[in-house]
């Protein structure tokens, strides 16, 4: 496939969600390693053009790099849709469903996909909460997630009611809609798709109680083990629930699935990415190395799949 056959790219960066300064460090990532492919990519920031331009310029595709509200929820899917123009990755209701952890959720749960028990709370019915109760039913830990950010943004750990009050409150800054999912002890992997498949399974390691945005993108000390450990019977049935995860959101072309394993060896999946990060620390392209695929190859392949469409 010659650079040619992409004409002119646009790789949307930045956007207006509370991730927009990673994804600028996504999108200047991928616009660096296609043009060093030859591939004639430019940056597009919807925050400071009118998505006519992509029209008026003679783009001929999108790599979408944004993440969060705008990029990775159906929205910025659905405009494209409308201009007639190819994108890399899931479609609008793969996006949707993908960032709202309550829908995914209910999605798995009704497919008999392992998750962990969960209840939602909506801020309006803040006042009604009963936090003791509400900890006491999920296992006297919880874990407090808005259902539509990314990046960890917004979430907290309670394991007293009033932990719990304090979480929610901080949660419904985010989203009017909060997740309450029981706490899970053990190992946390997450599973990169590319192409529909399952890369090699990367484990989480981090001092931190969980895996929040300074794990993610500003700590030193966040381990990565890729090998992930597990016997190879664990990892093929990792690989395979992830892409049963996947497909079963409509998610499409590459993307994320984050799971824990409990002590006691059960699986439960946490949460599906669309669009994930693409920075020097992030997980896709550190298991599409693992199989030999480095960075260059690996932003080509994802934007060939616009060529399907």
């Amino acid at each position: 496939m010659t650079p040619e056959a992409f004409g002119k790219v646009a790789v949307m960066l930045g956007g207006y969600s509370a991730e927009r300064e990673v994804s600028l460090k996504s999108g200047m990532a991928v616009l660096k390693a296609l043009v060093a492919r030859g591939i004639d990519a430019h940056a597009f920031d919807p925050a400071a053009h009118d998505l006519h331009e992509l029209i008026d310029e003679g783009y001929e595709r999108v790599f979408i790099a944004l993440h969060g509200r705008g990029g990775e929820d159906g929205s910025m899917q659905g405009a494209l849709d409308v201009l007639e123009m190819p994108y890399t990755g899931s479609g609008v209701l793969g996006c949707a469903l993908a960032m709202d952890k309550v829908r995914c959720k209910q999605i798995w749960h009704a497919l008999e996909l392992p998750t962990a028990p969960w209840r939602v709370v909506r801020a309006a019915e803040l006042d009604s909460v009963n936090s003791e109760e509400l900890i006491a039913e999920l296992g006297g830990r919880v874990i407090v997630k808005p259902a539509r950010e990314g990046s960890s943004i917004g979430m907290s750990i309670a394991d007293t009611g009033q932990h719990l009050e304090s979480a929610l409150k901080h949660a419904v800054q985010f989203d009017e809609h909060v997740l309450v999912e029981k706490w899970i002890e053990g190992k946390e992997y997450t599973v990169a798709l590319l192409d529909n498949n399952a890369l090699p399974v990367i484990r989480l390691e981090t001092p931190h109680e969980f895996y929040d945005f300074e794990a993610k993108y500003q700590a030193n000390d966040t381990l990565y083990h890729c090998p992930s450990g597990l016997n190879e019977q664990d990892e093929t049935y990792l690989k395979t629930l992830a892409e049963e995860a996947f497909k079963a959101i409509d998610a499409k072309g590459w993307g994320r699935i984050d799971v824990m394993r409990a002590k006691e060896g059960n699986w439960y999946l946490l949460e599906a990415n669309t669009v994930p990060g693409m920075t020097e620390k992030s997980l896709v392209p550190m298991a599409a190395k693992a199989s030999g695929i480095d960075f260059g190859e690996l932003v080509q392949r994802i934007l060939a799949q616009t060529l399907e469409q």
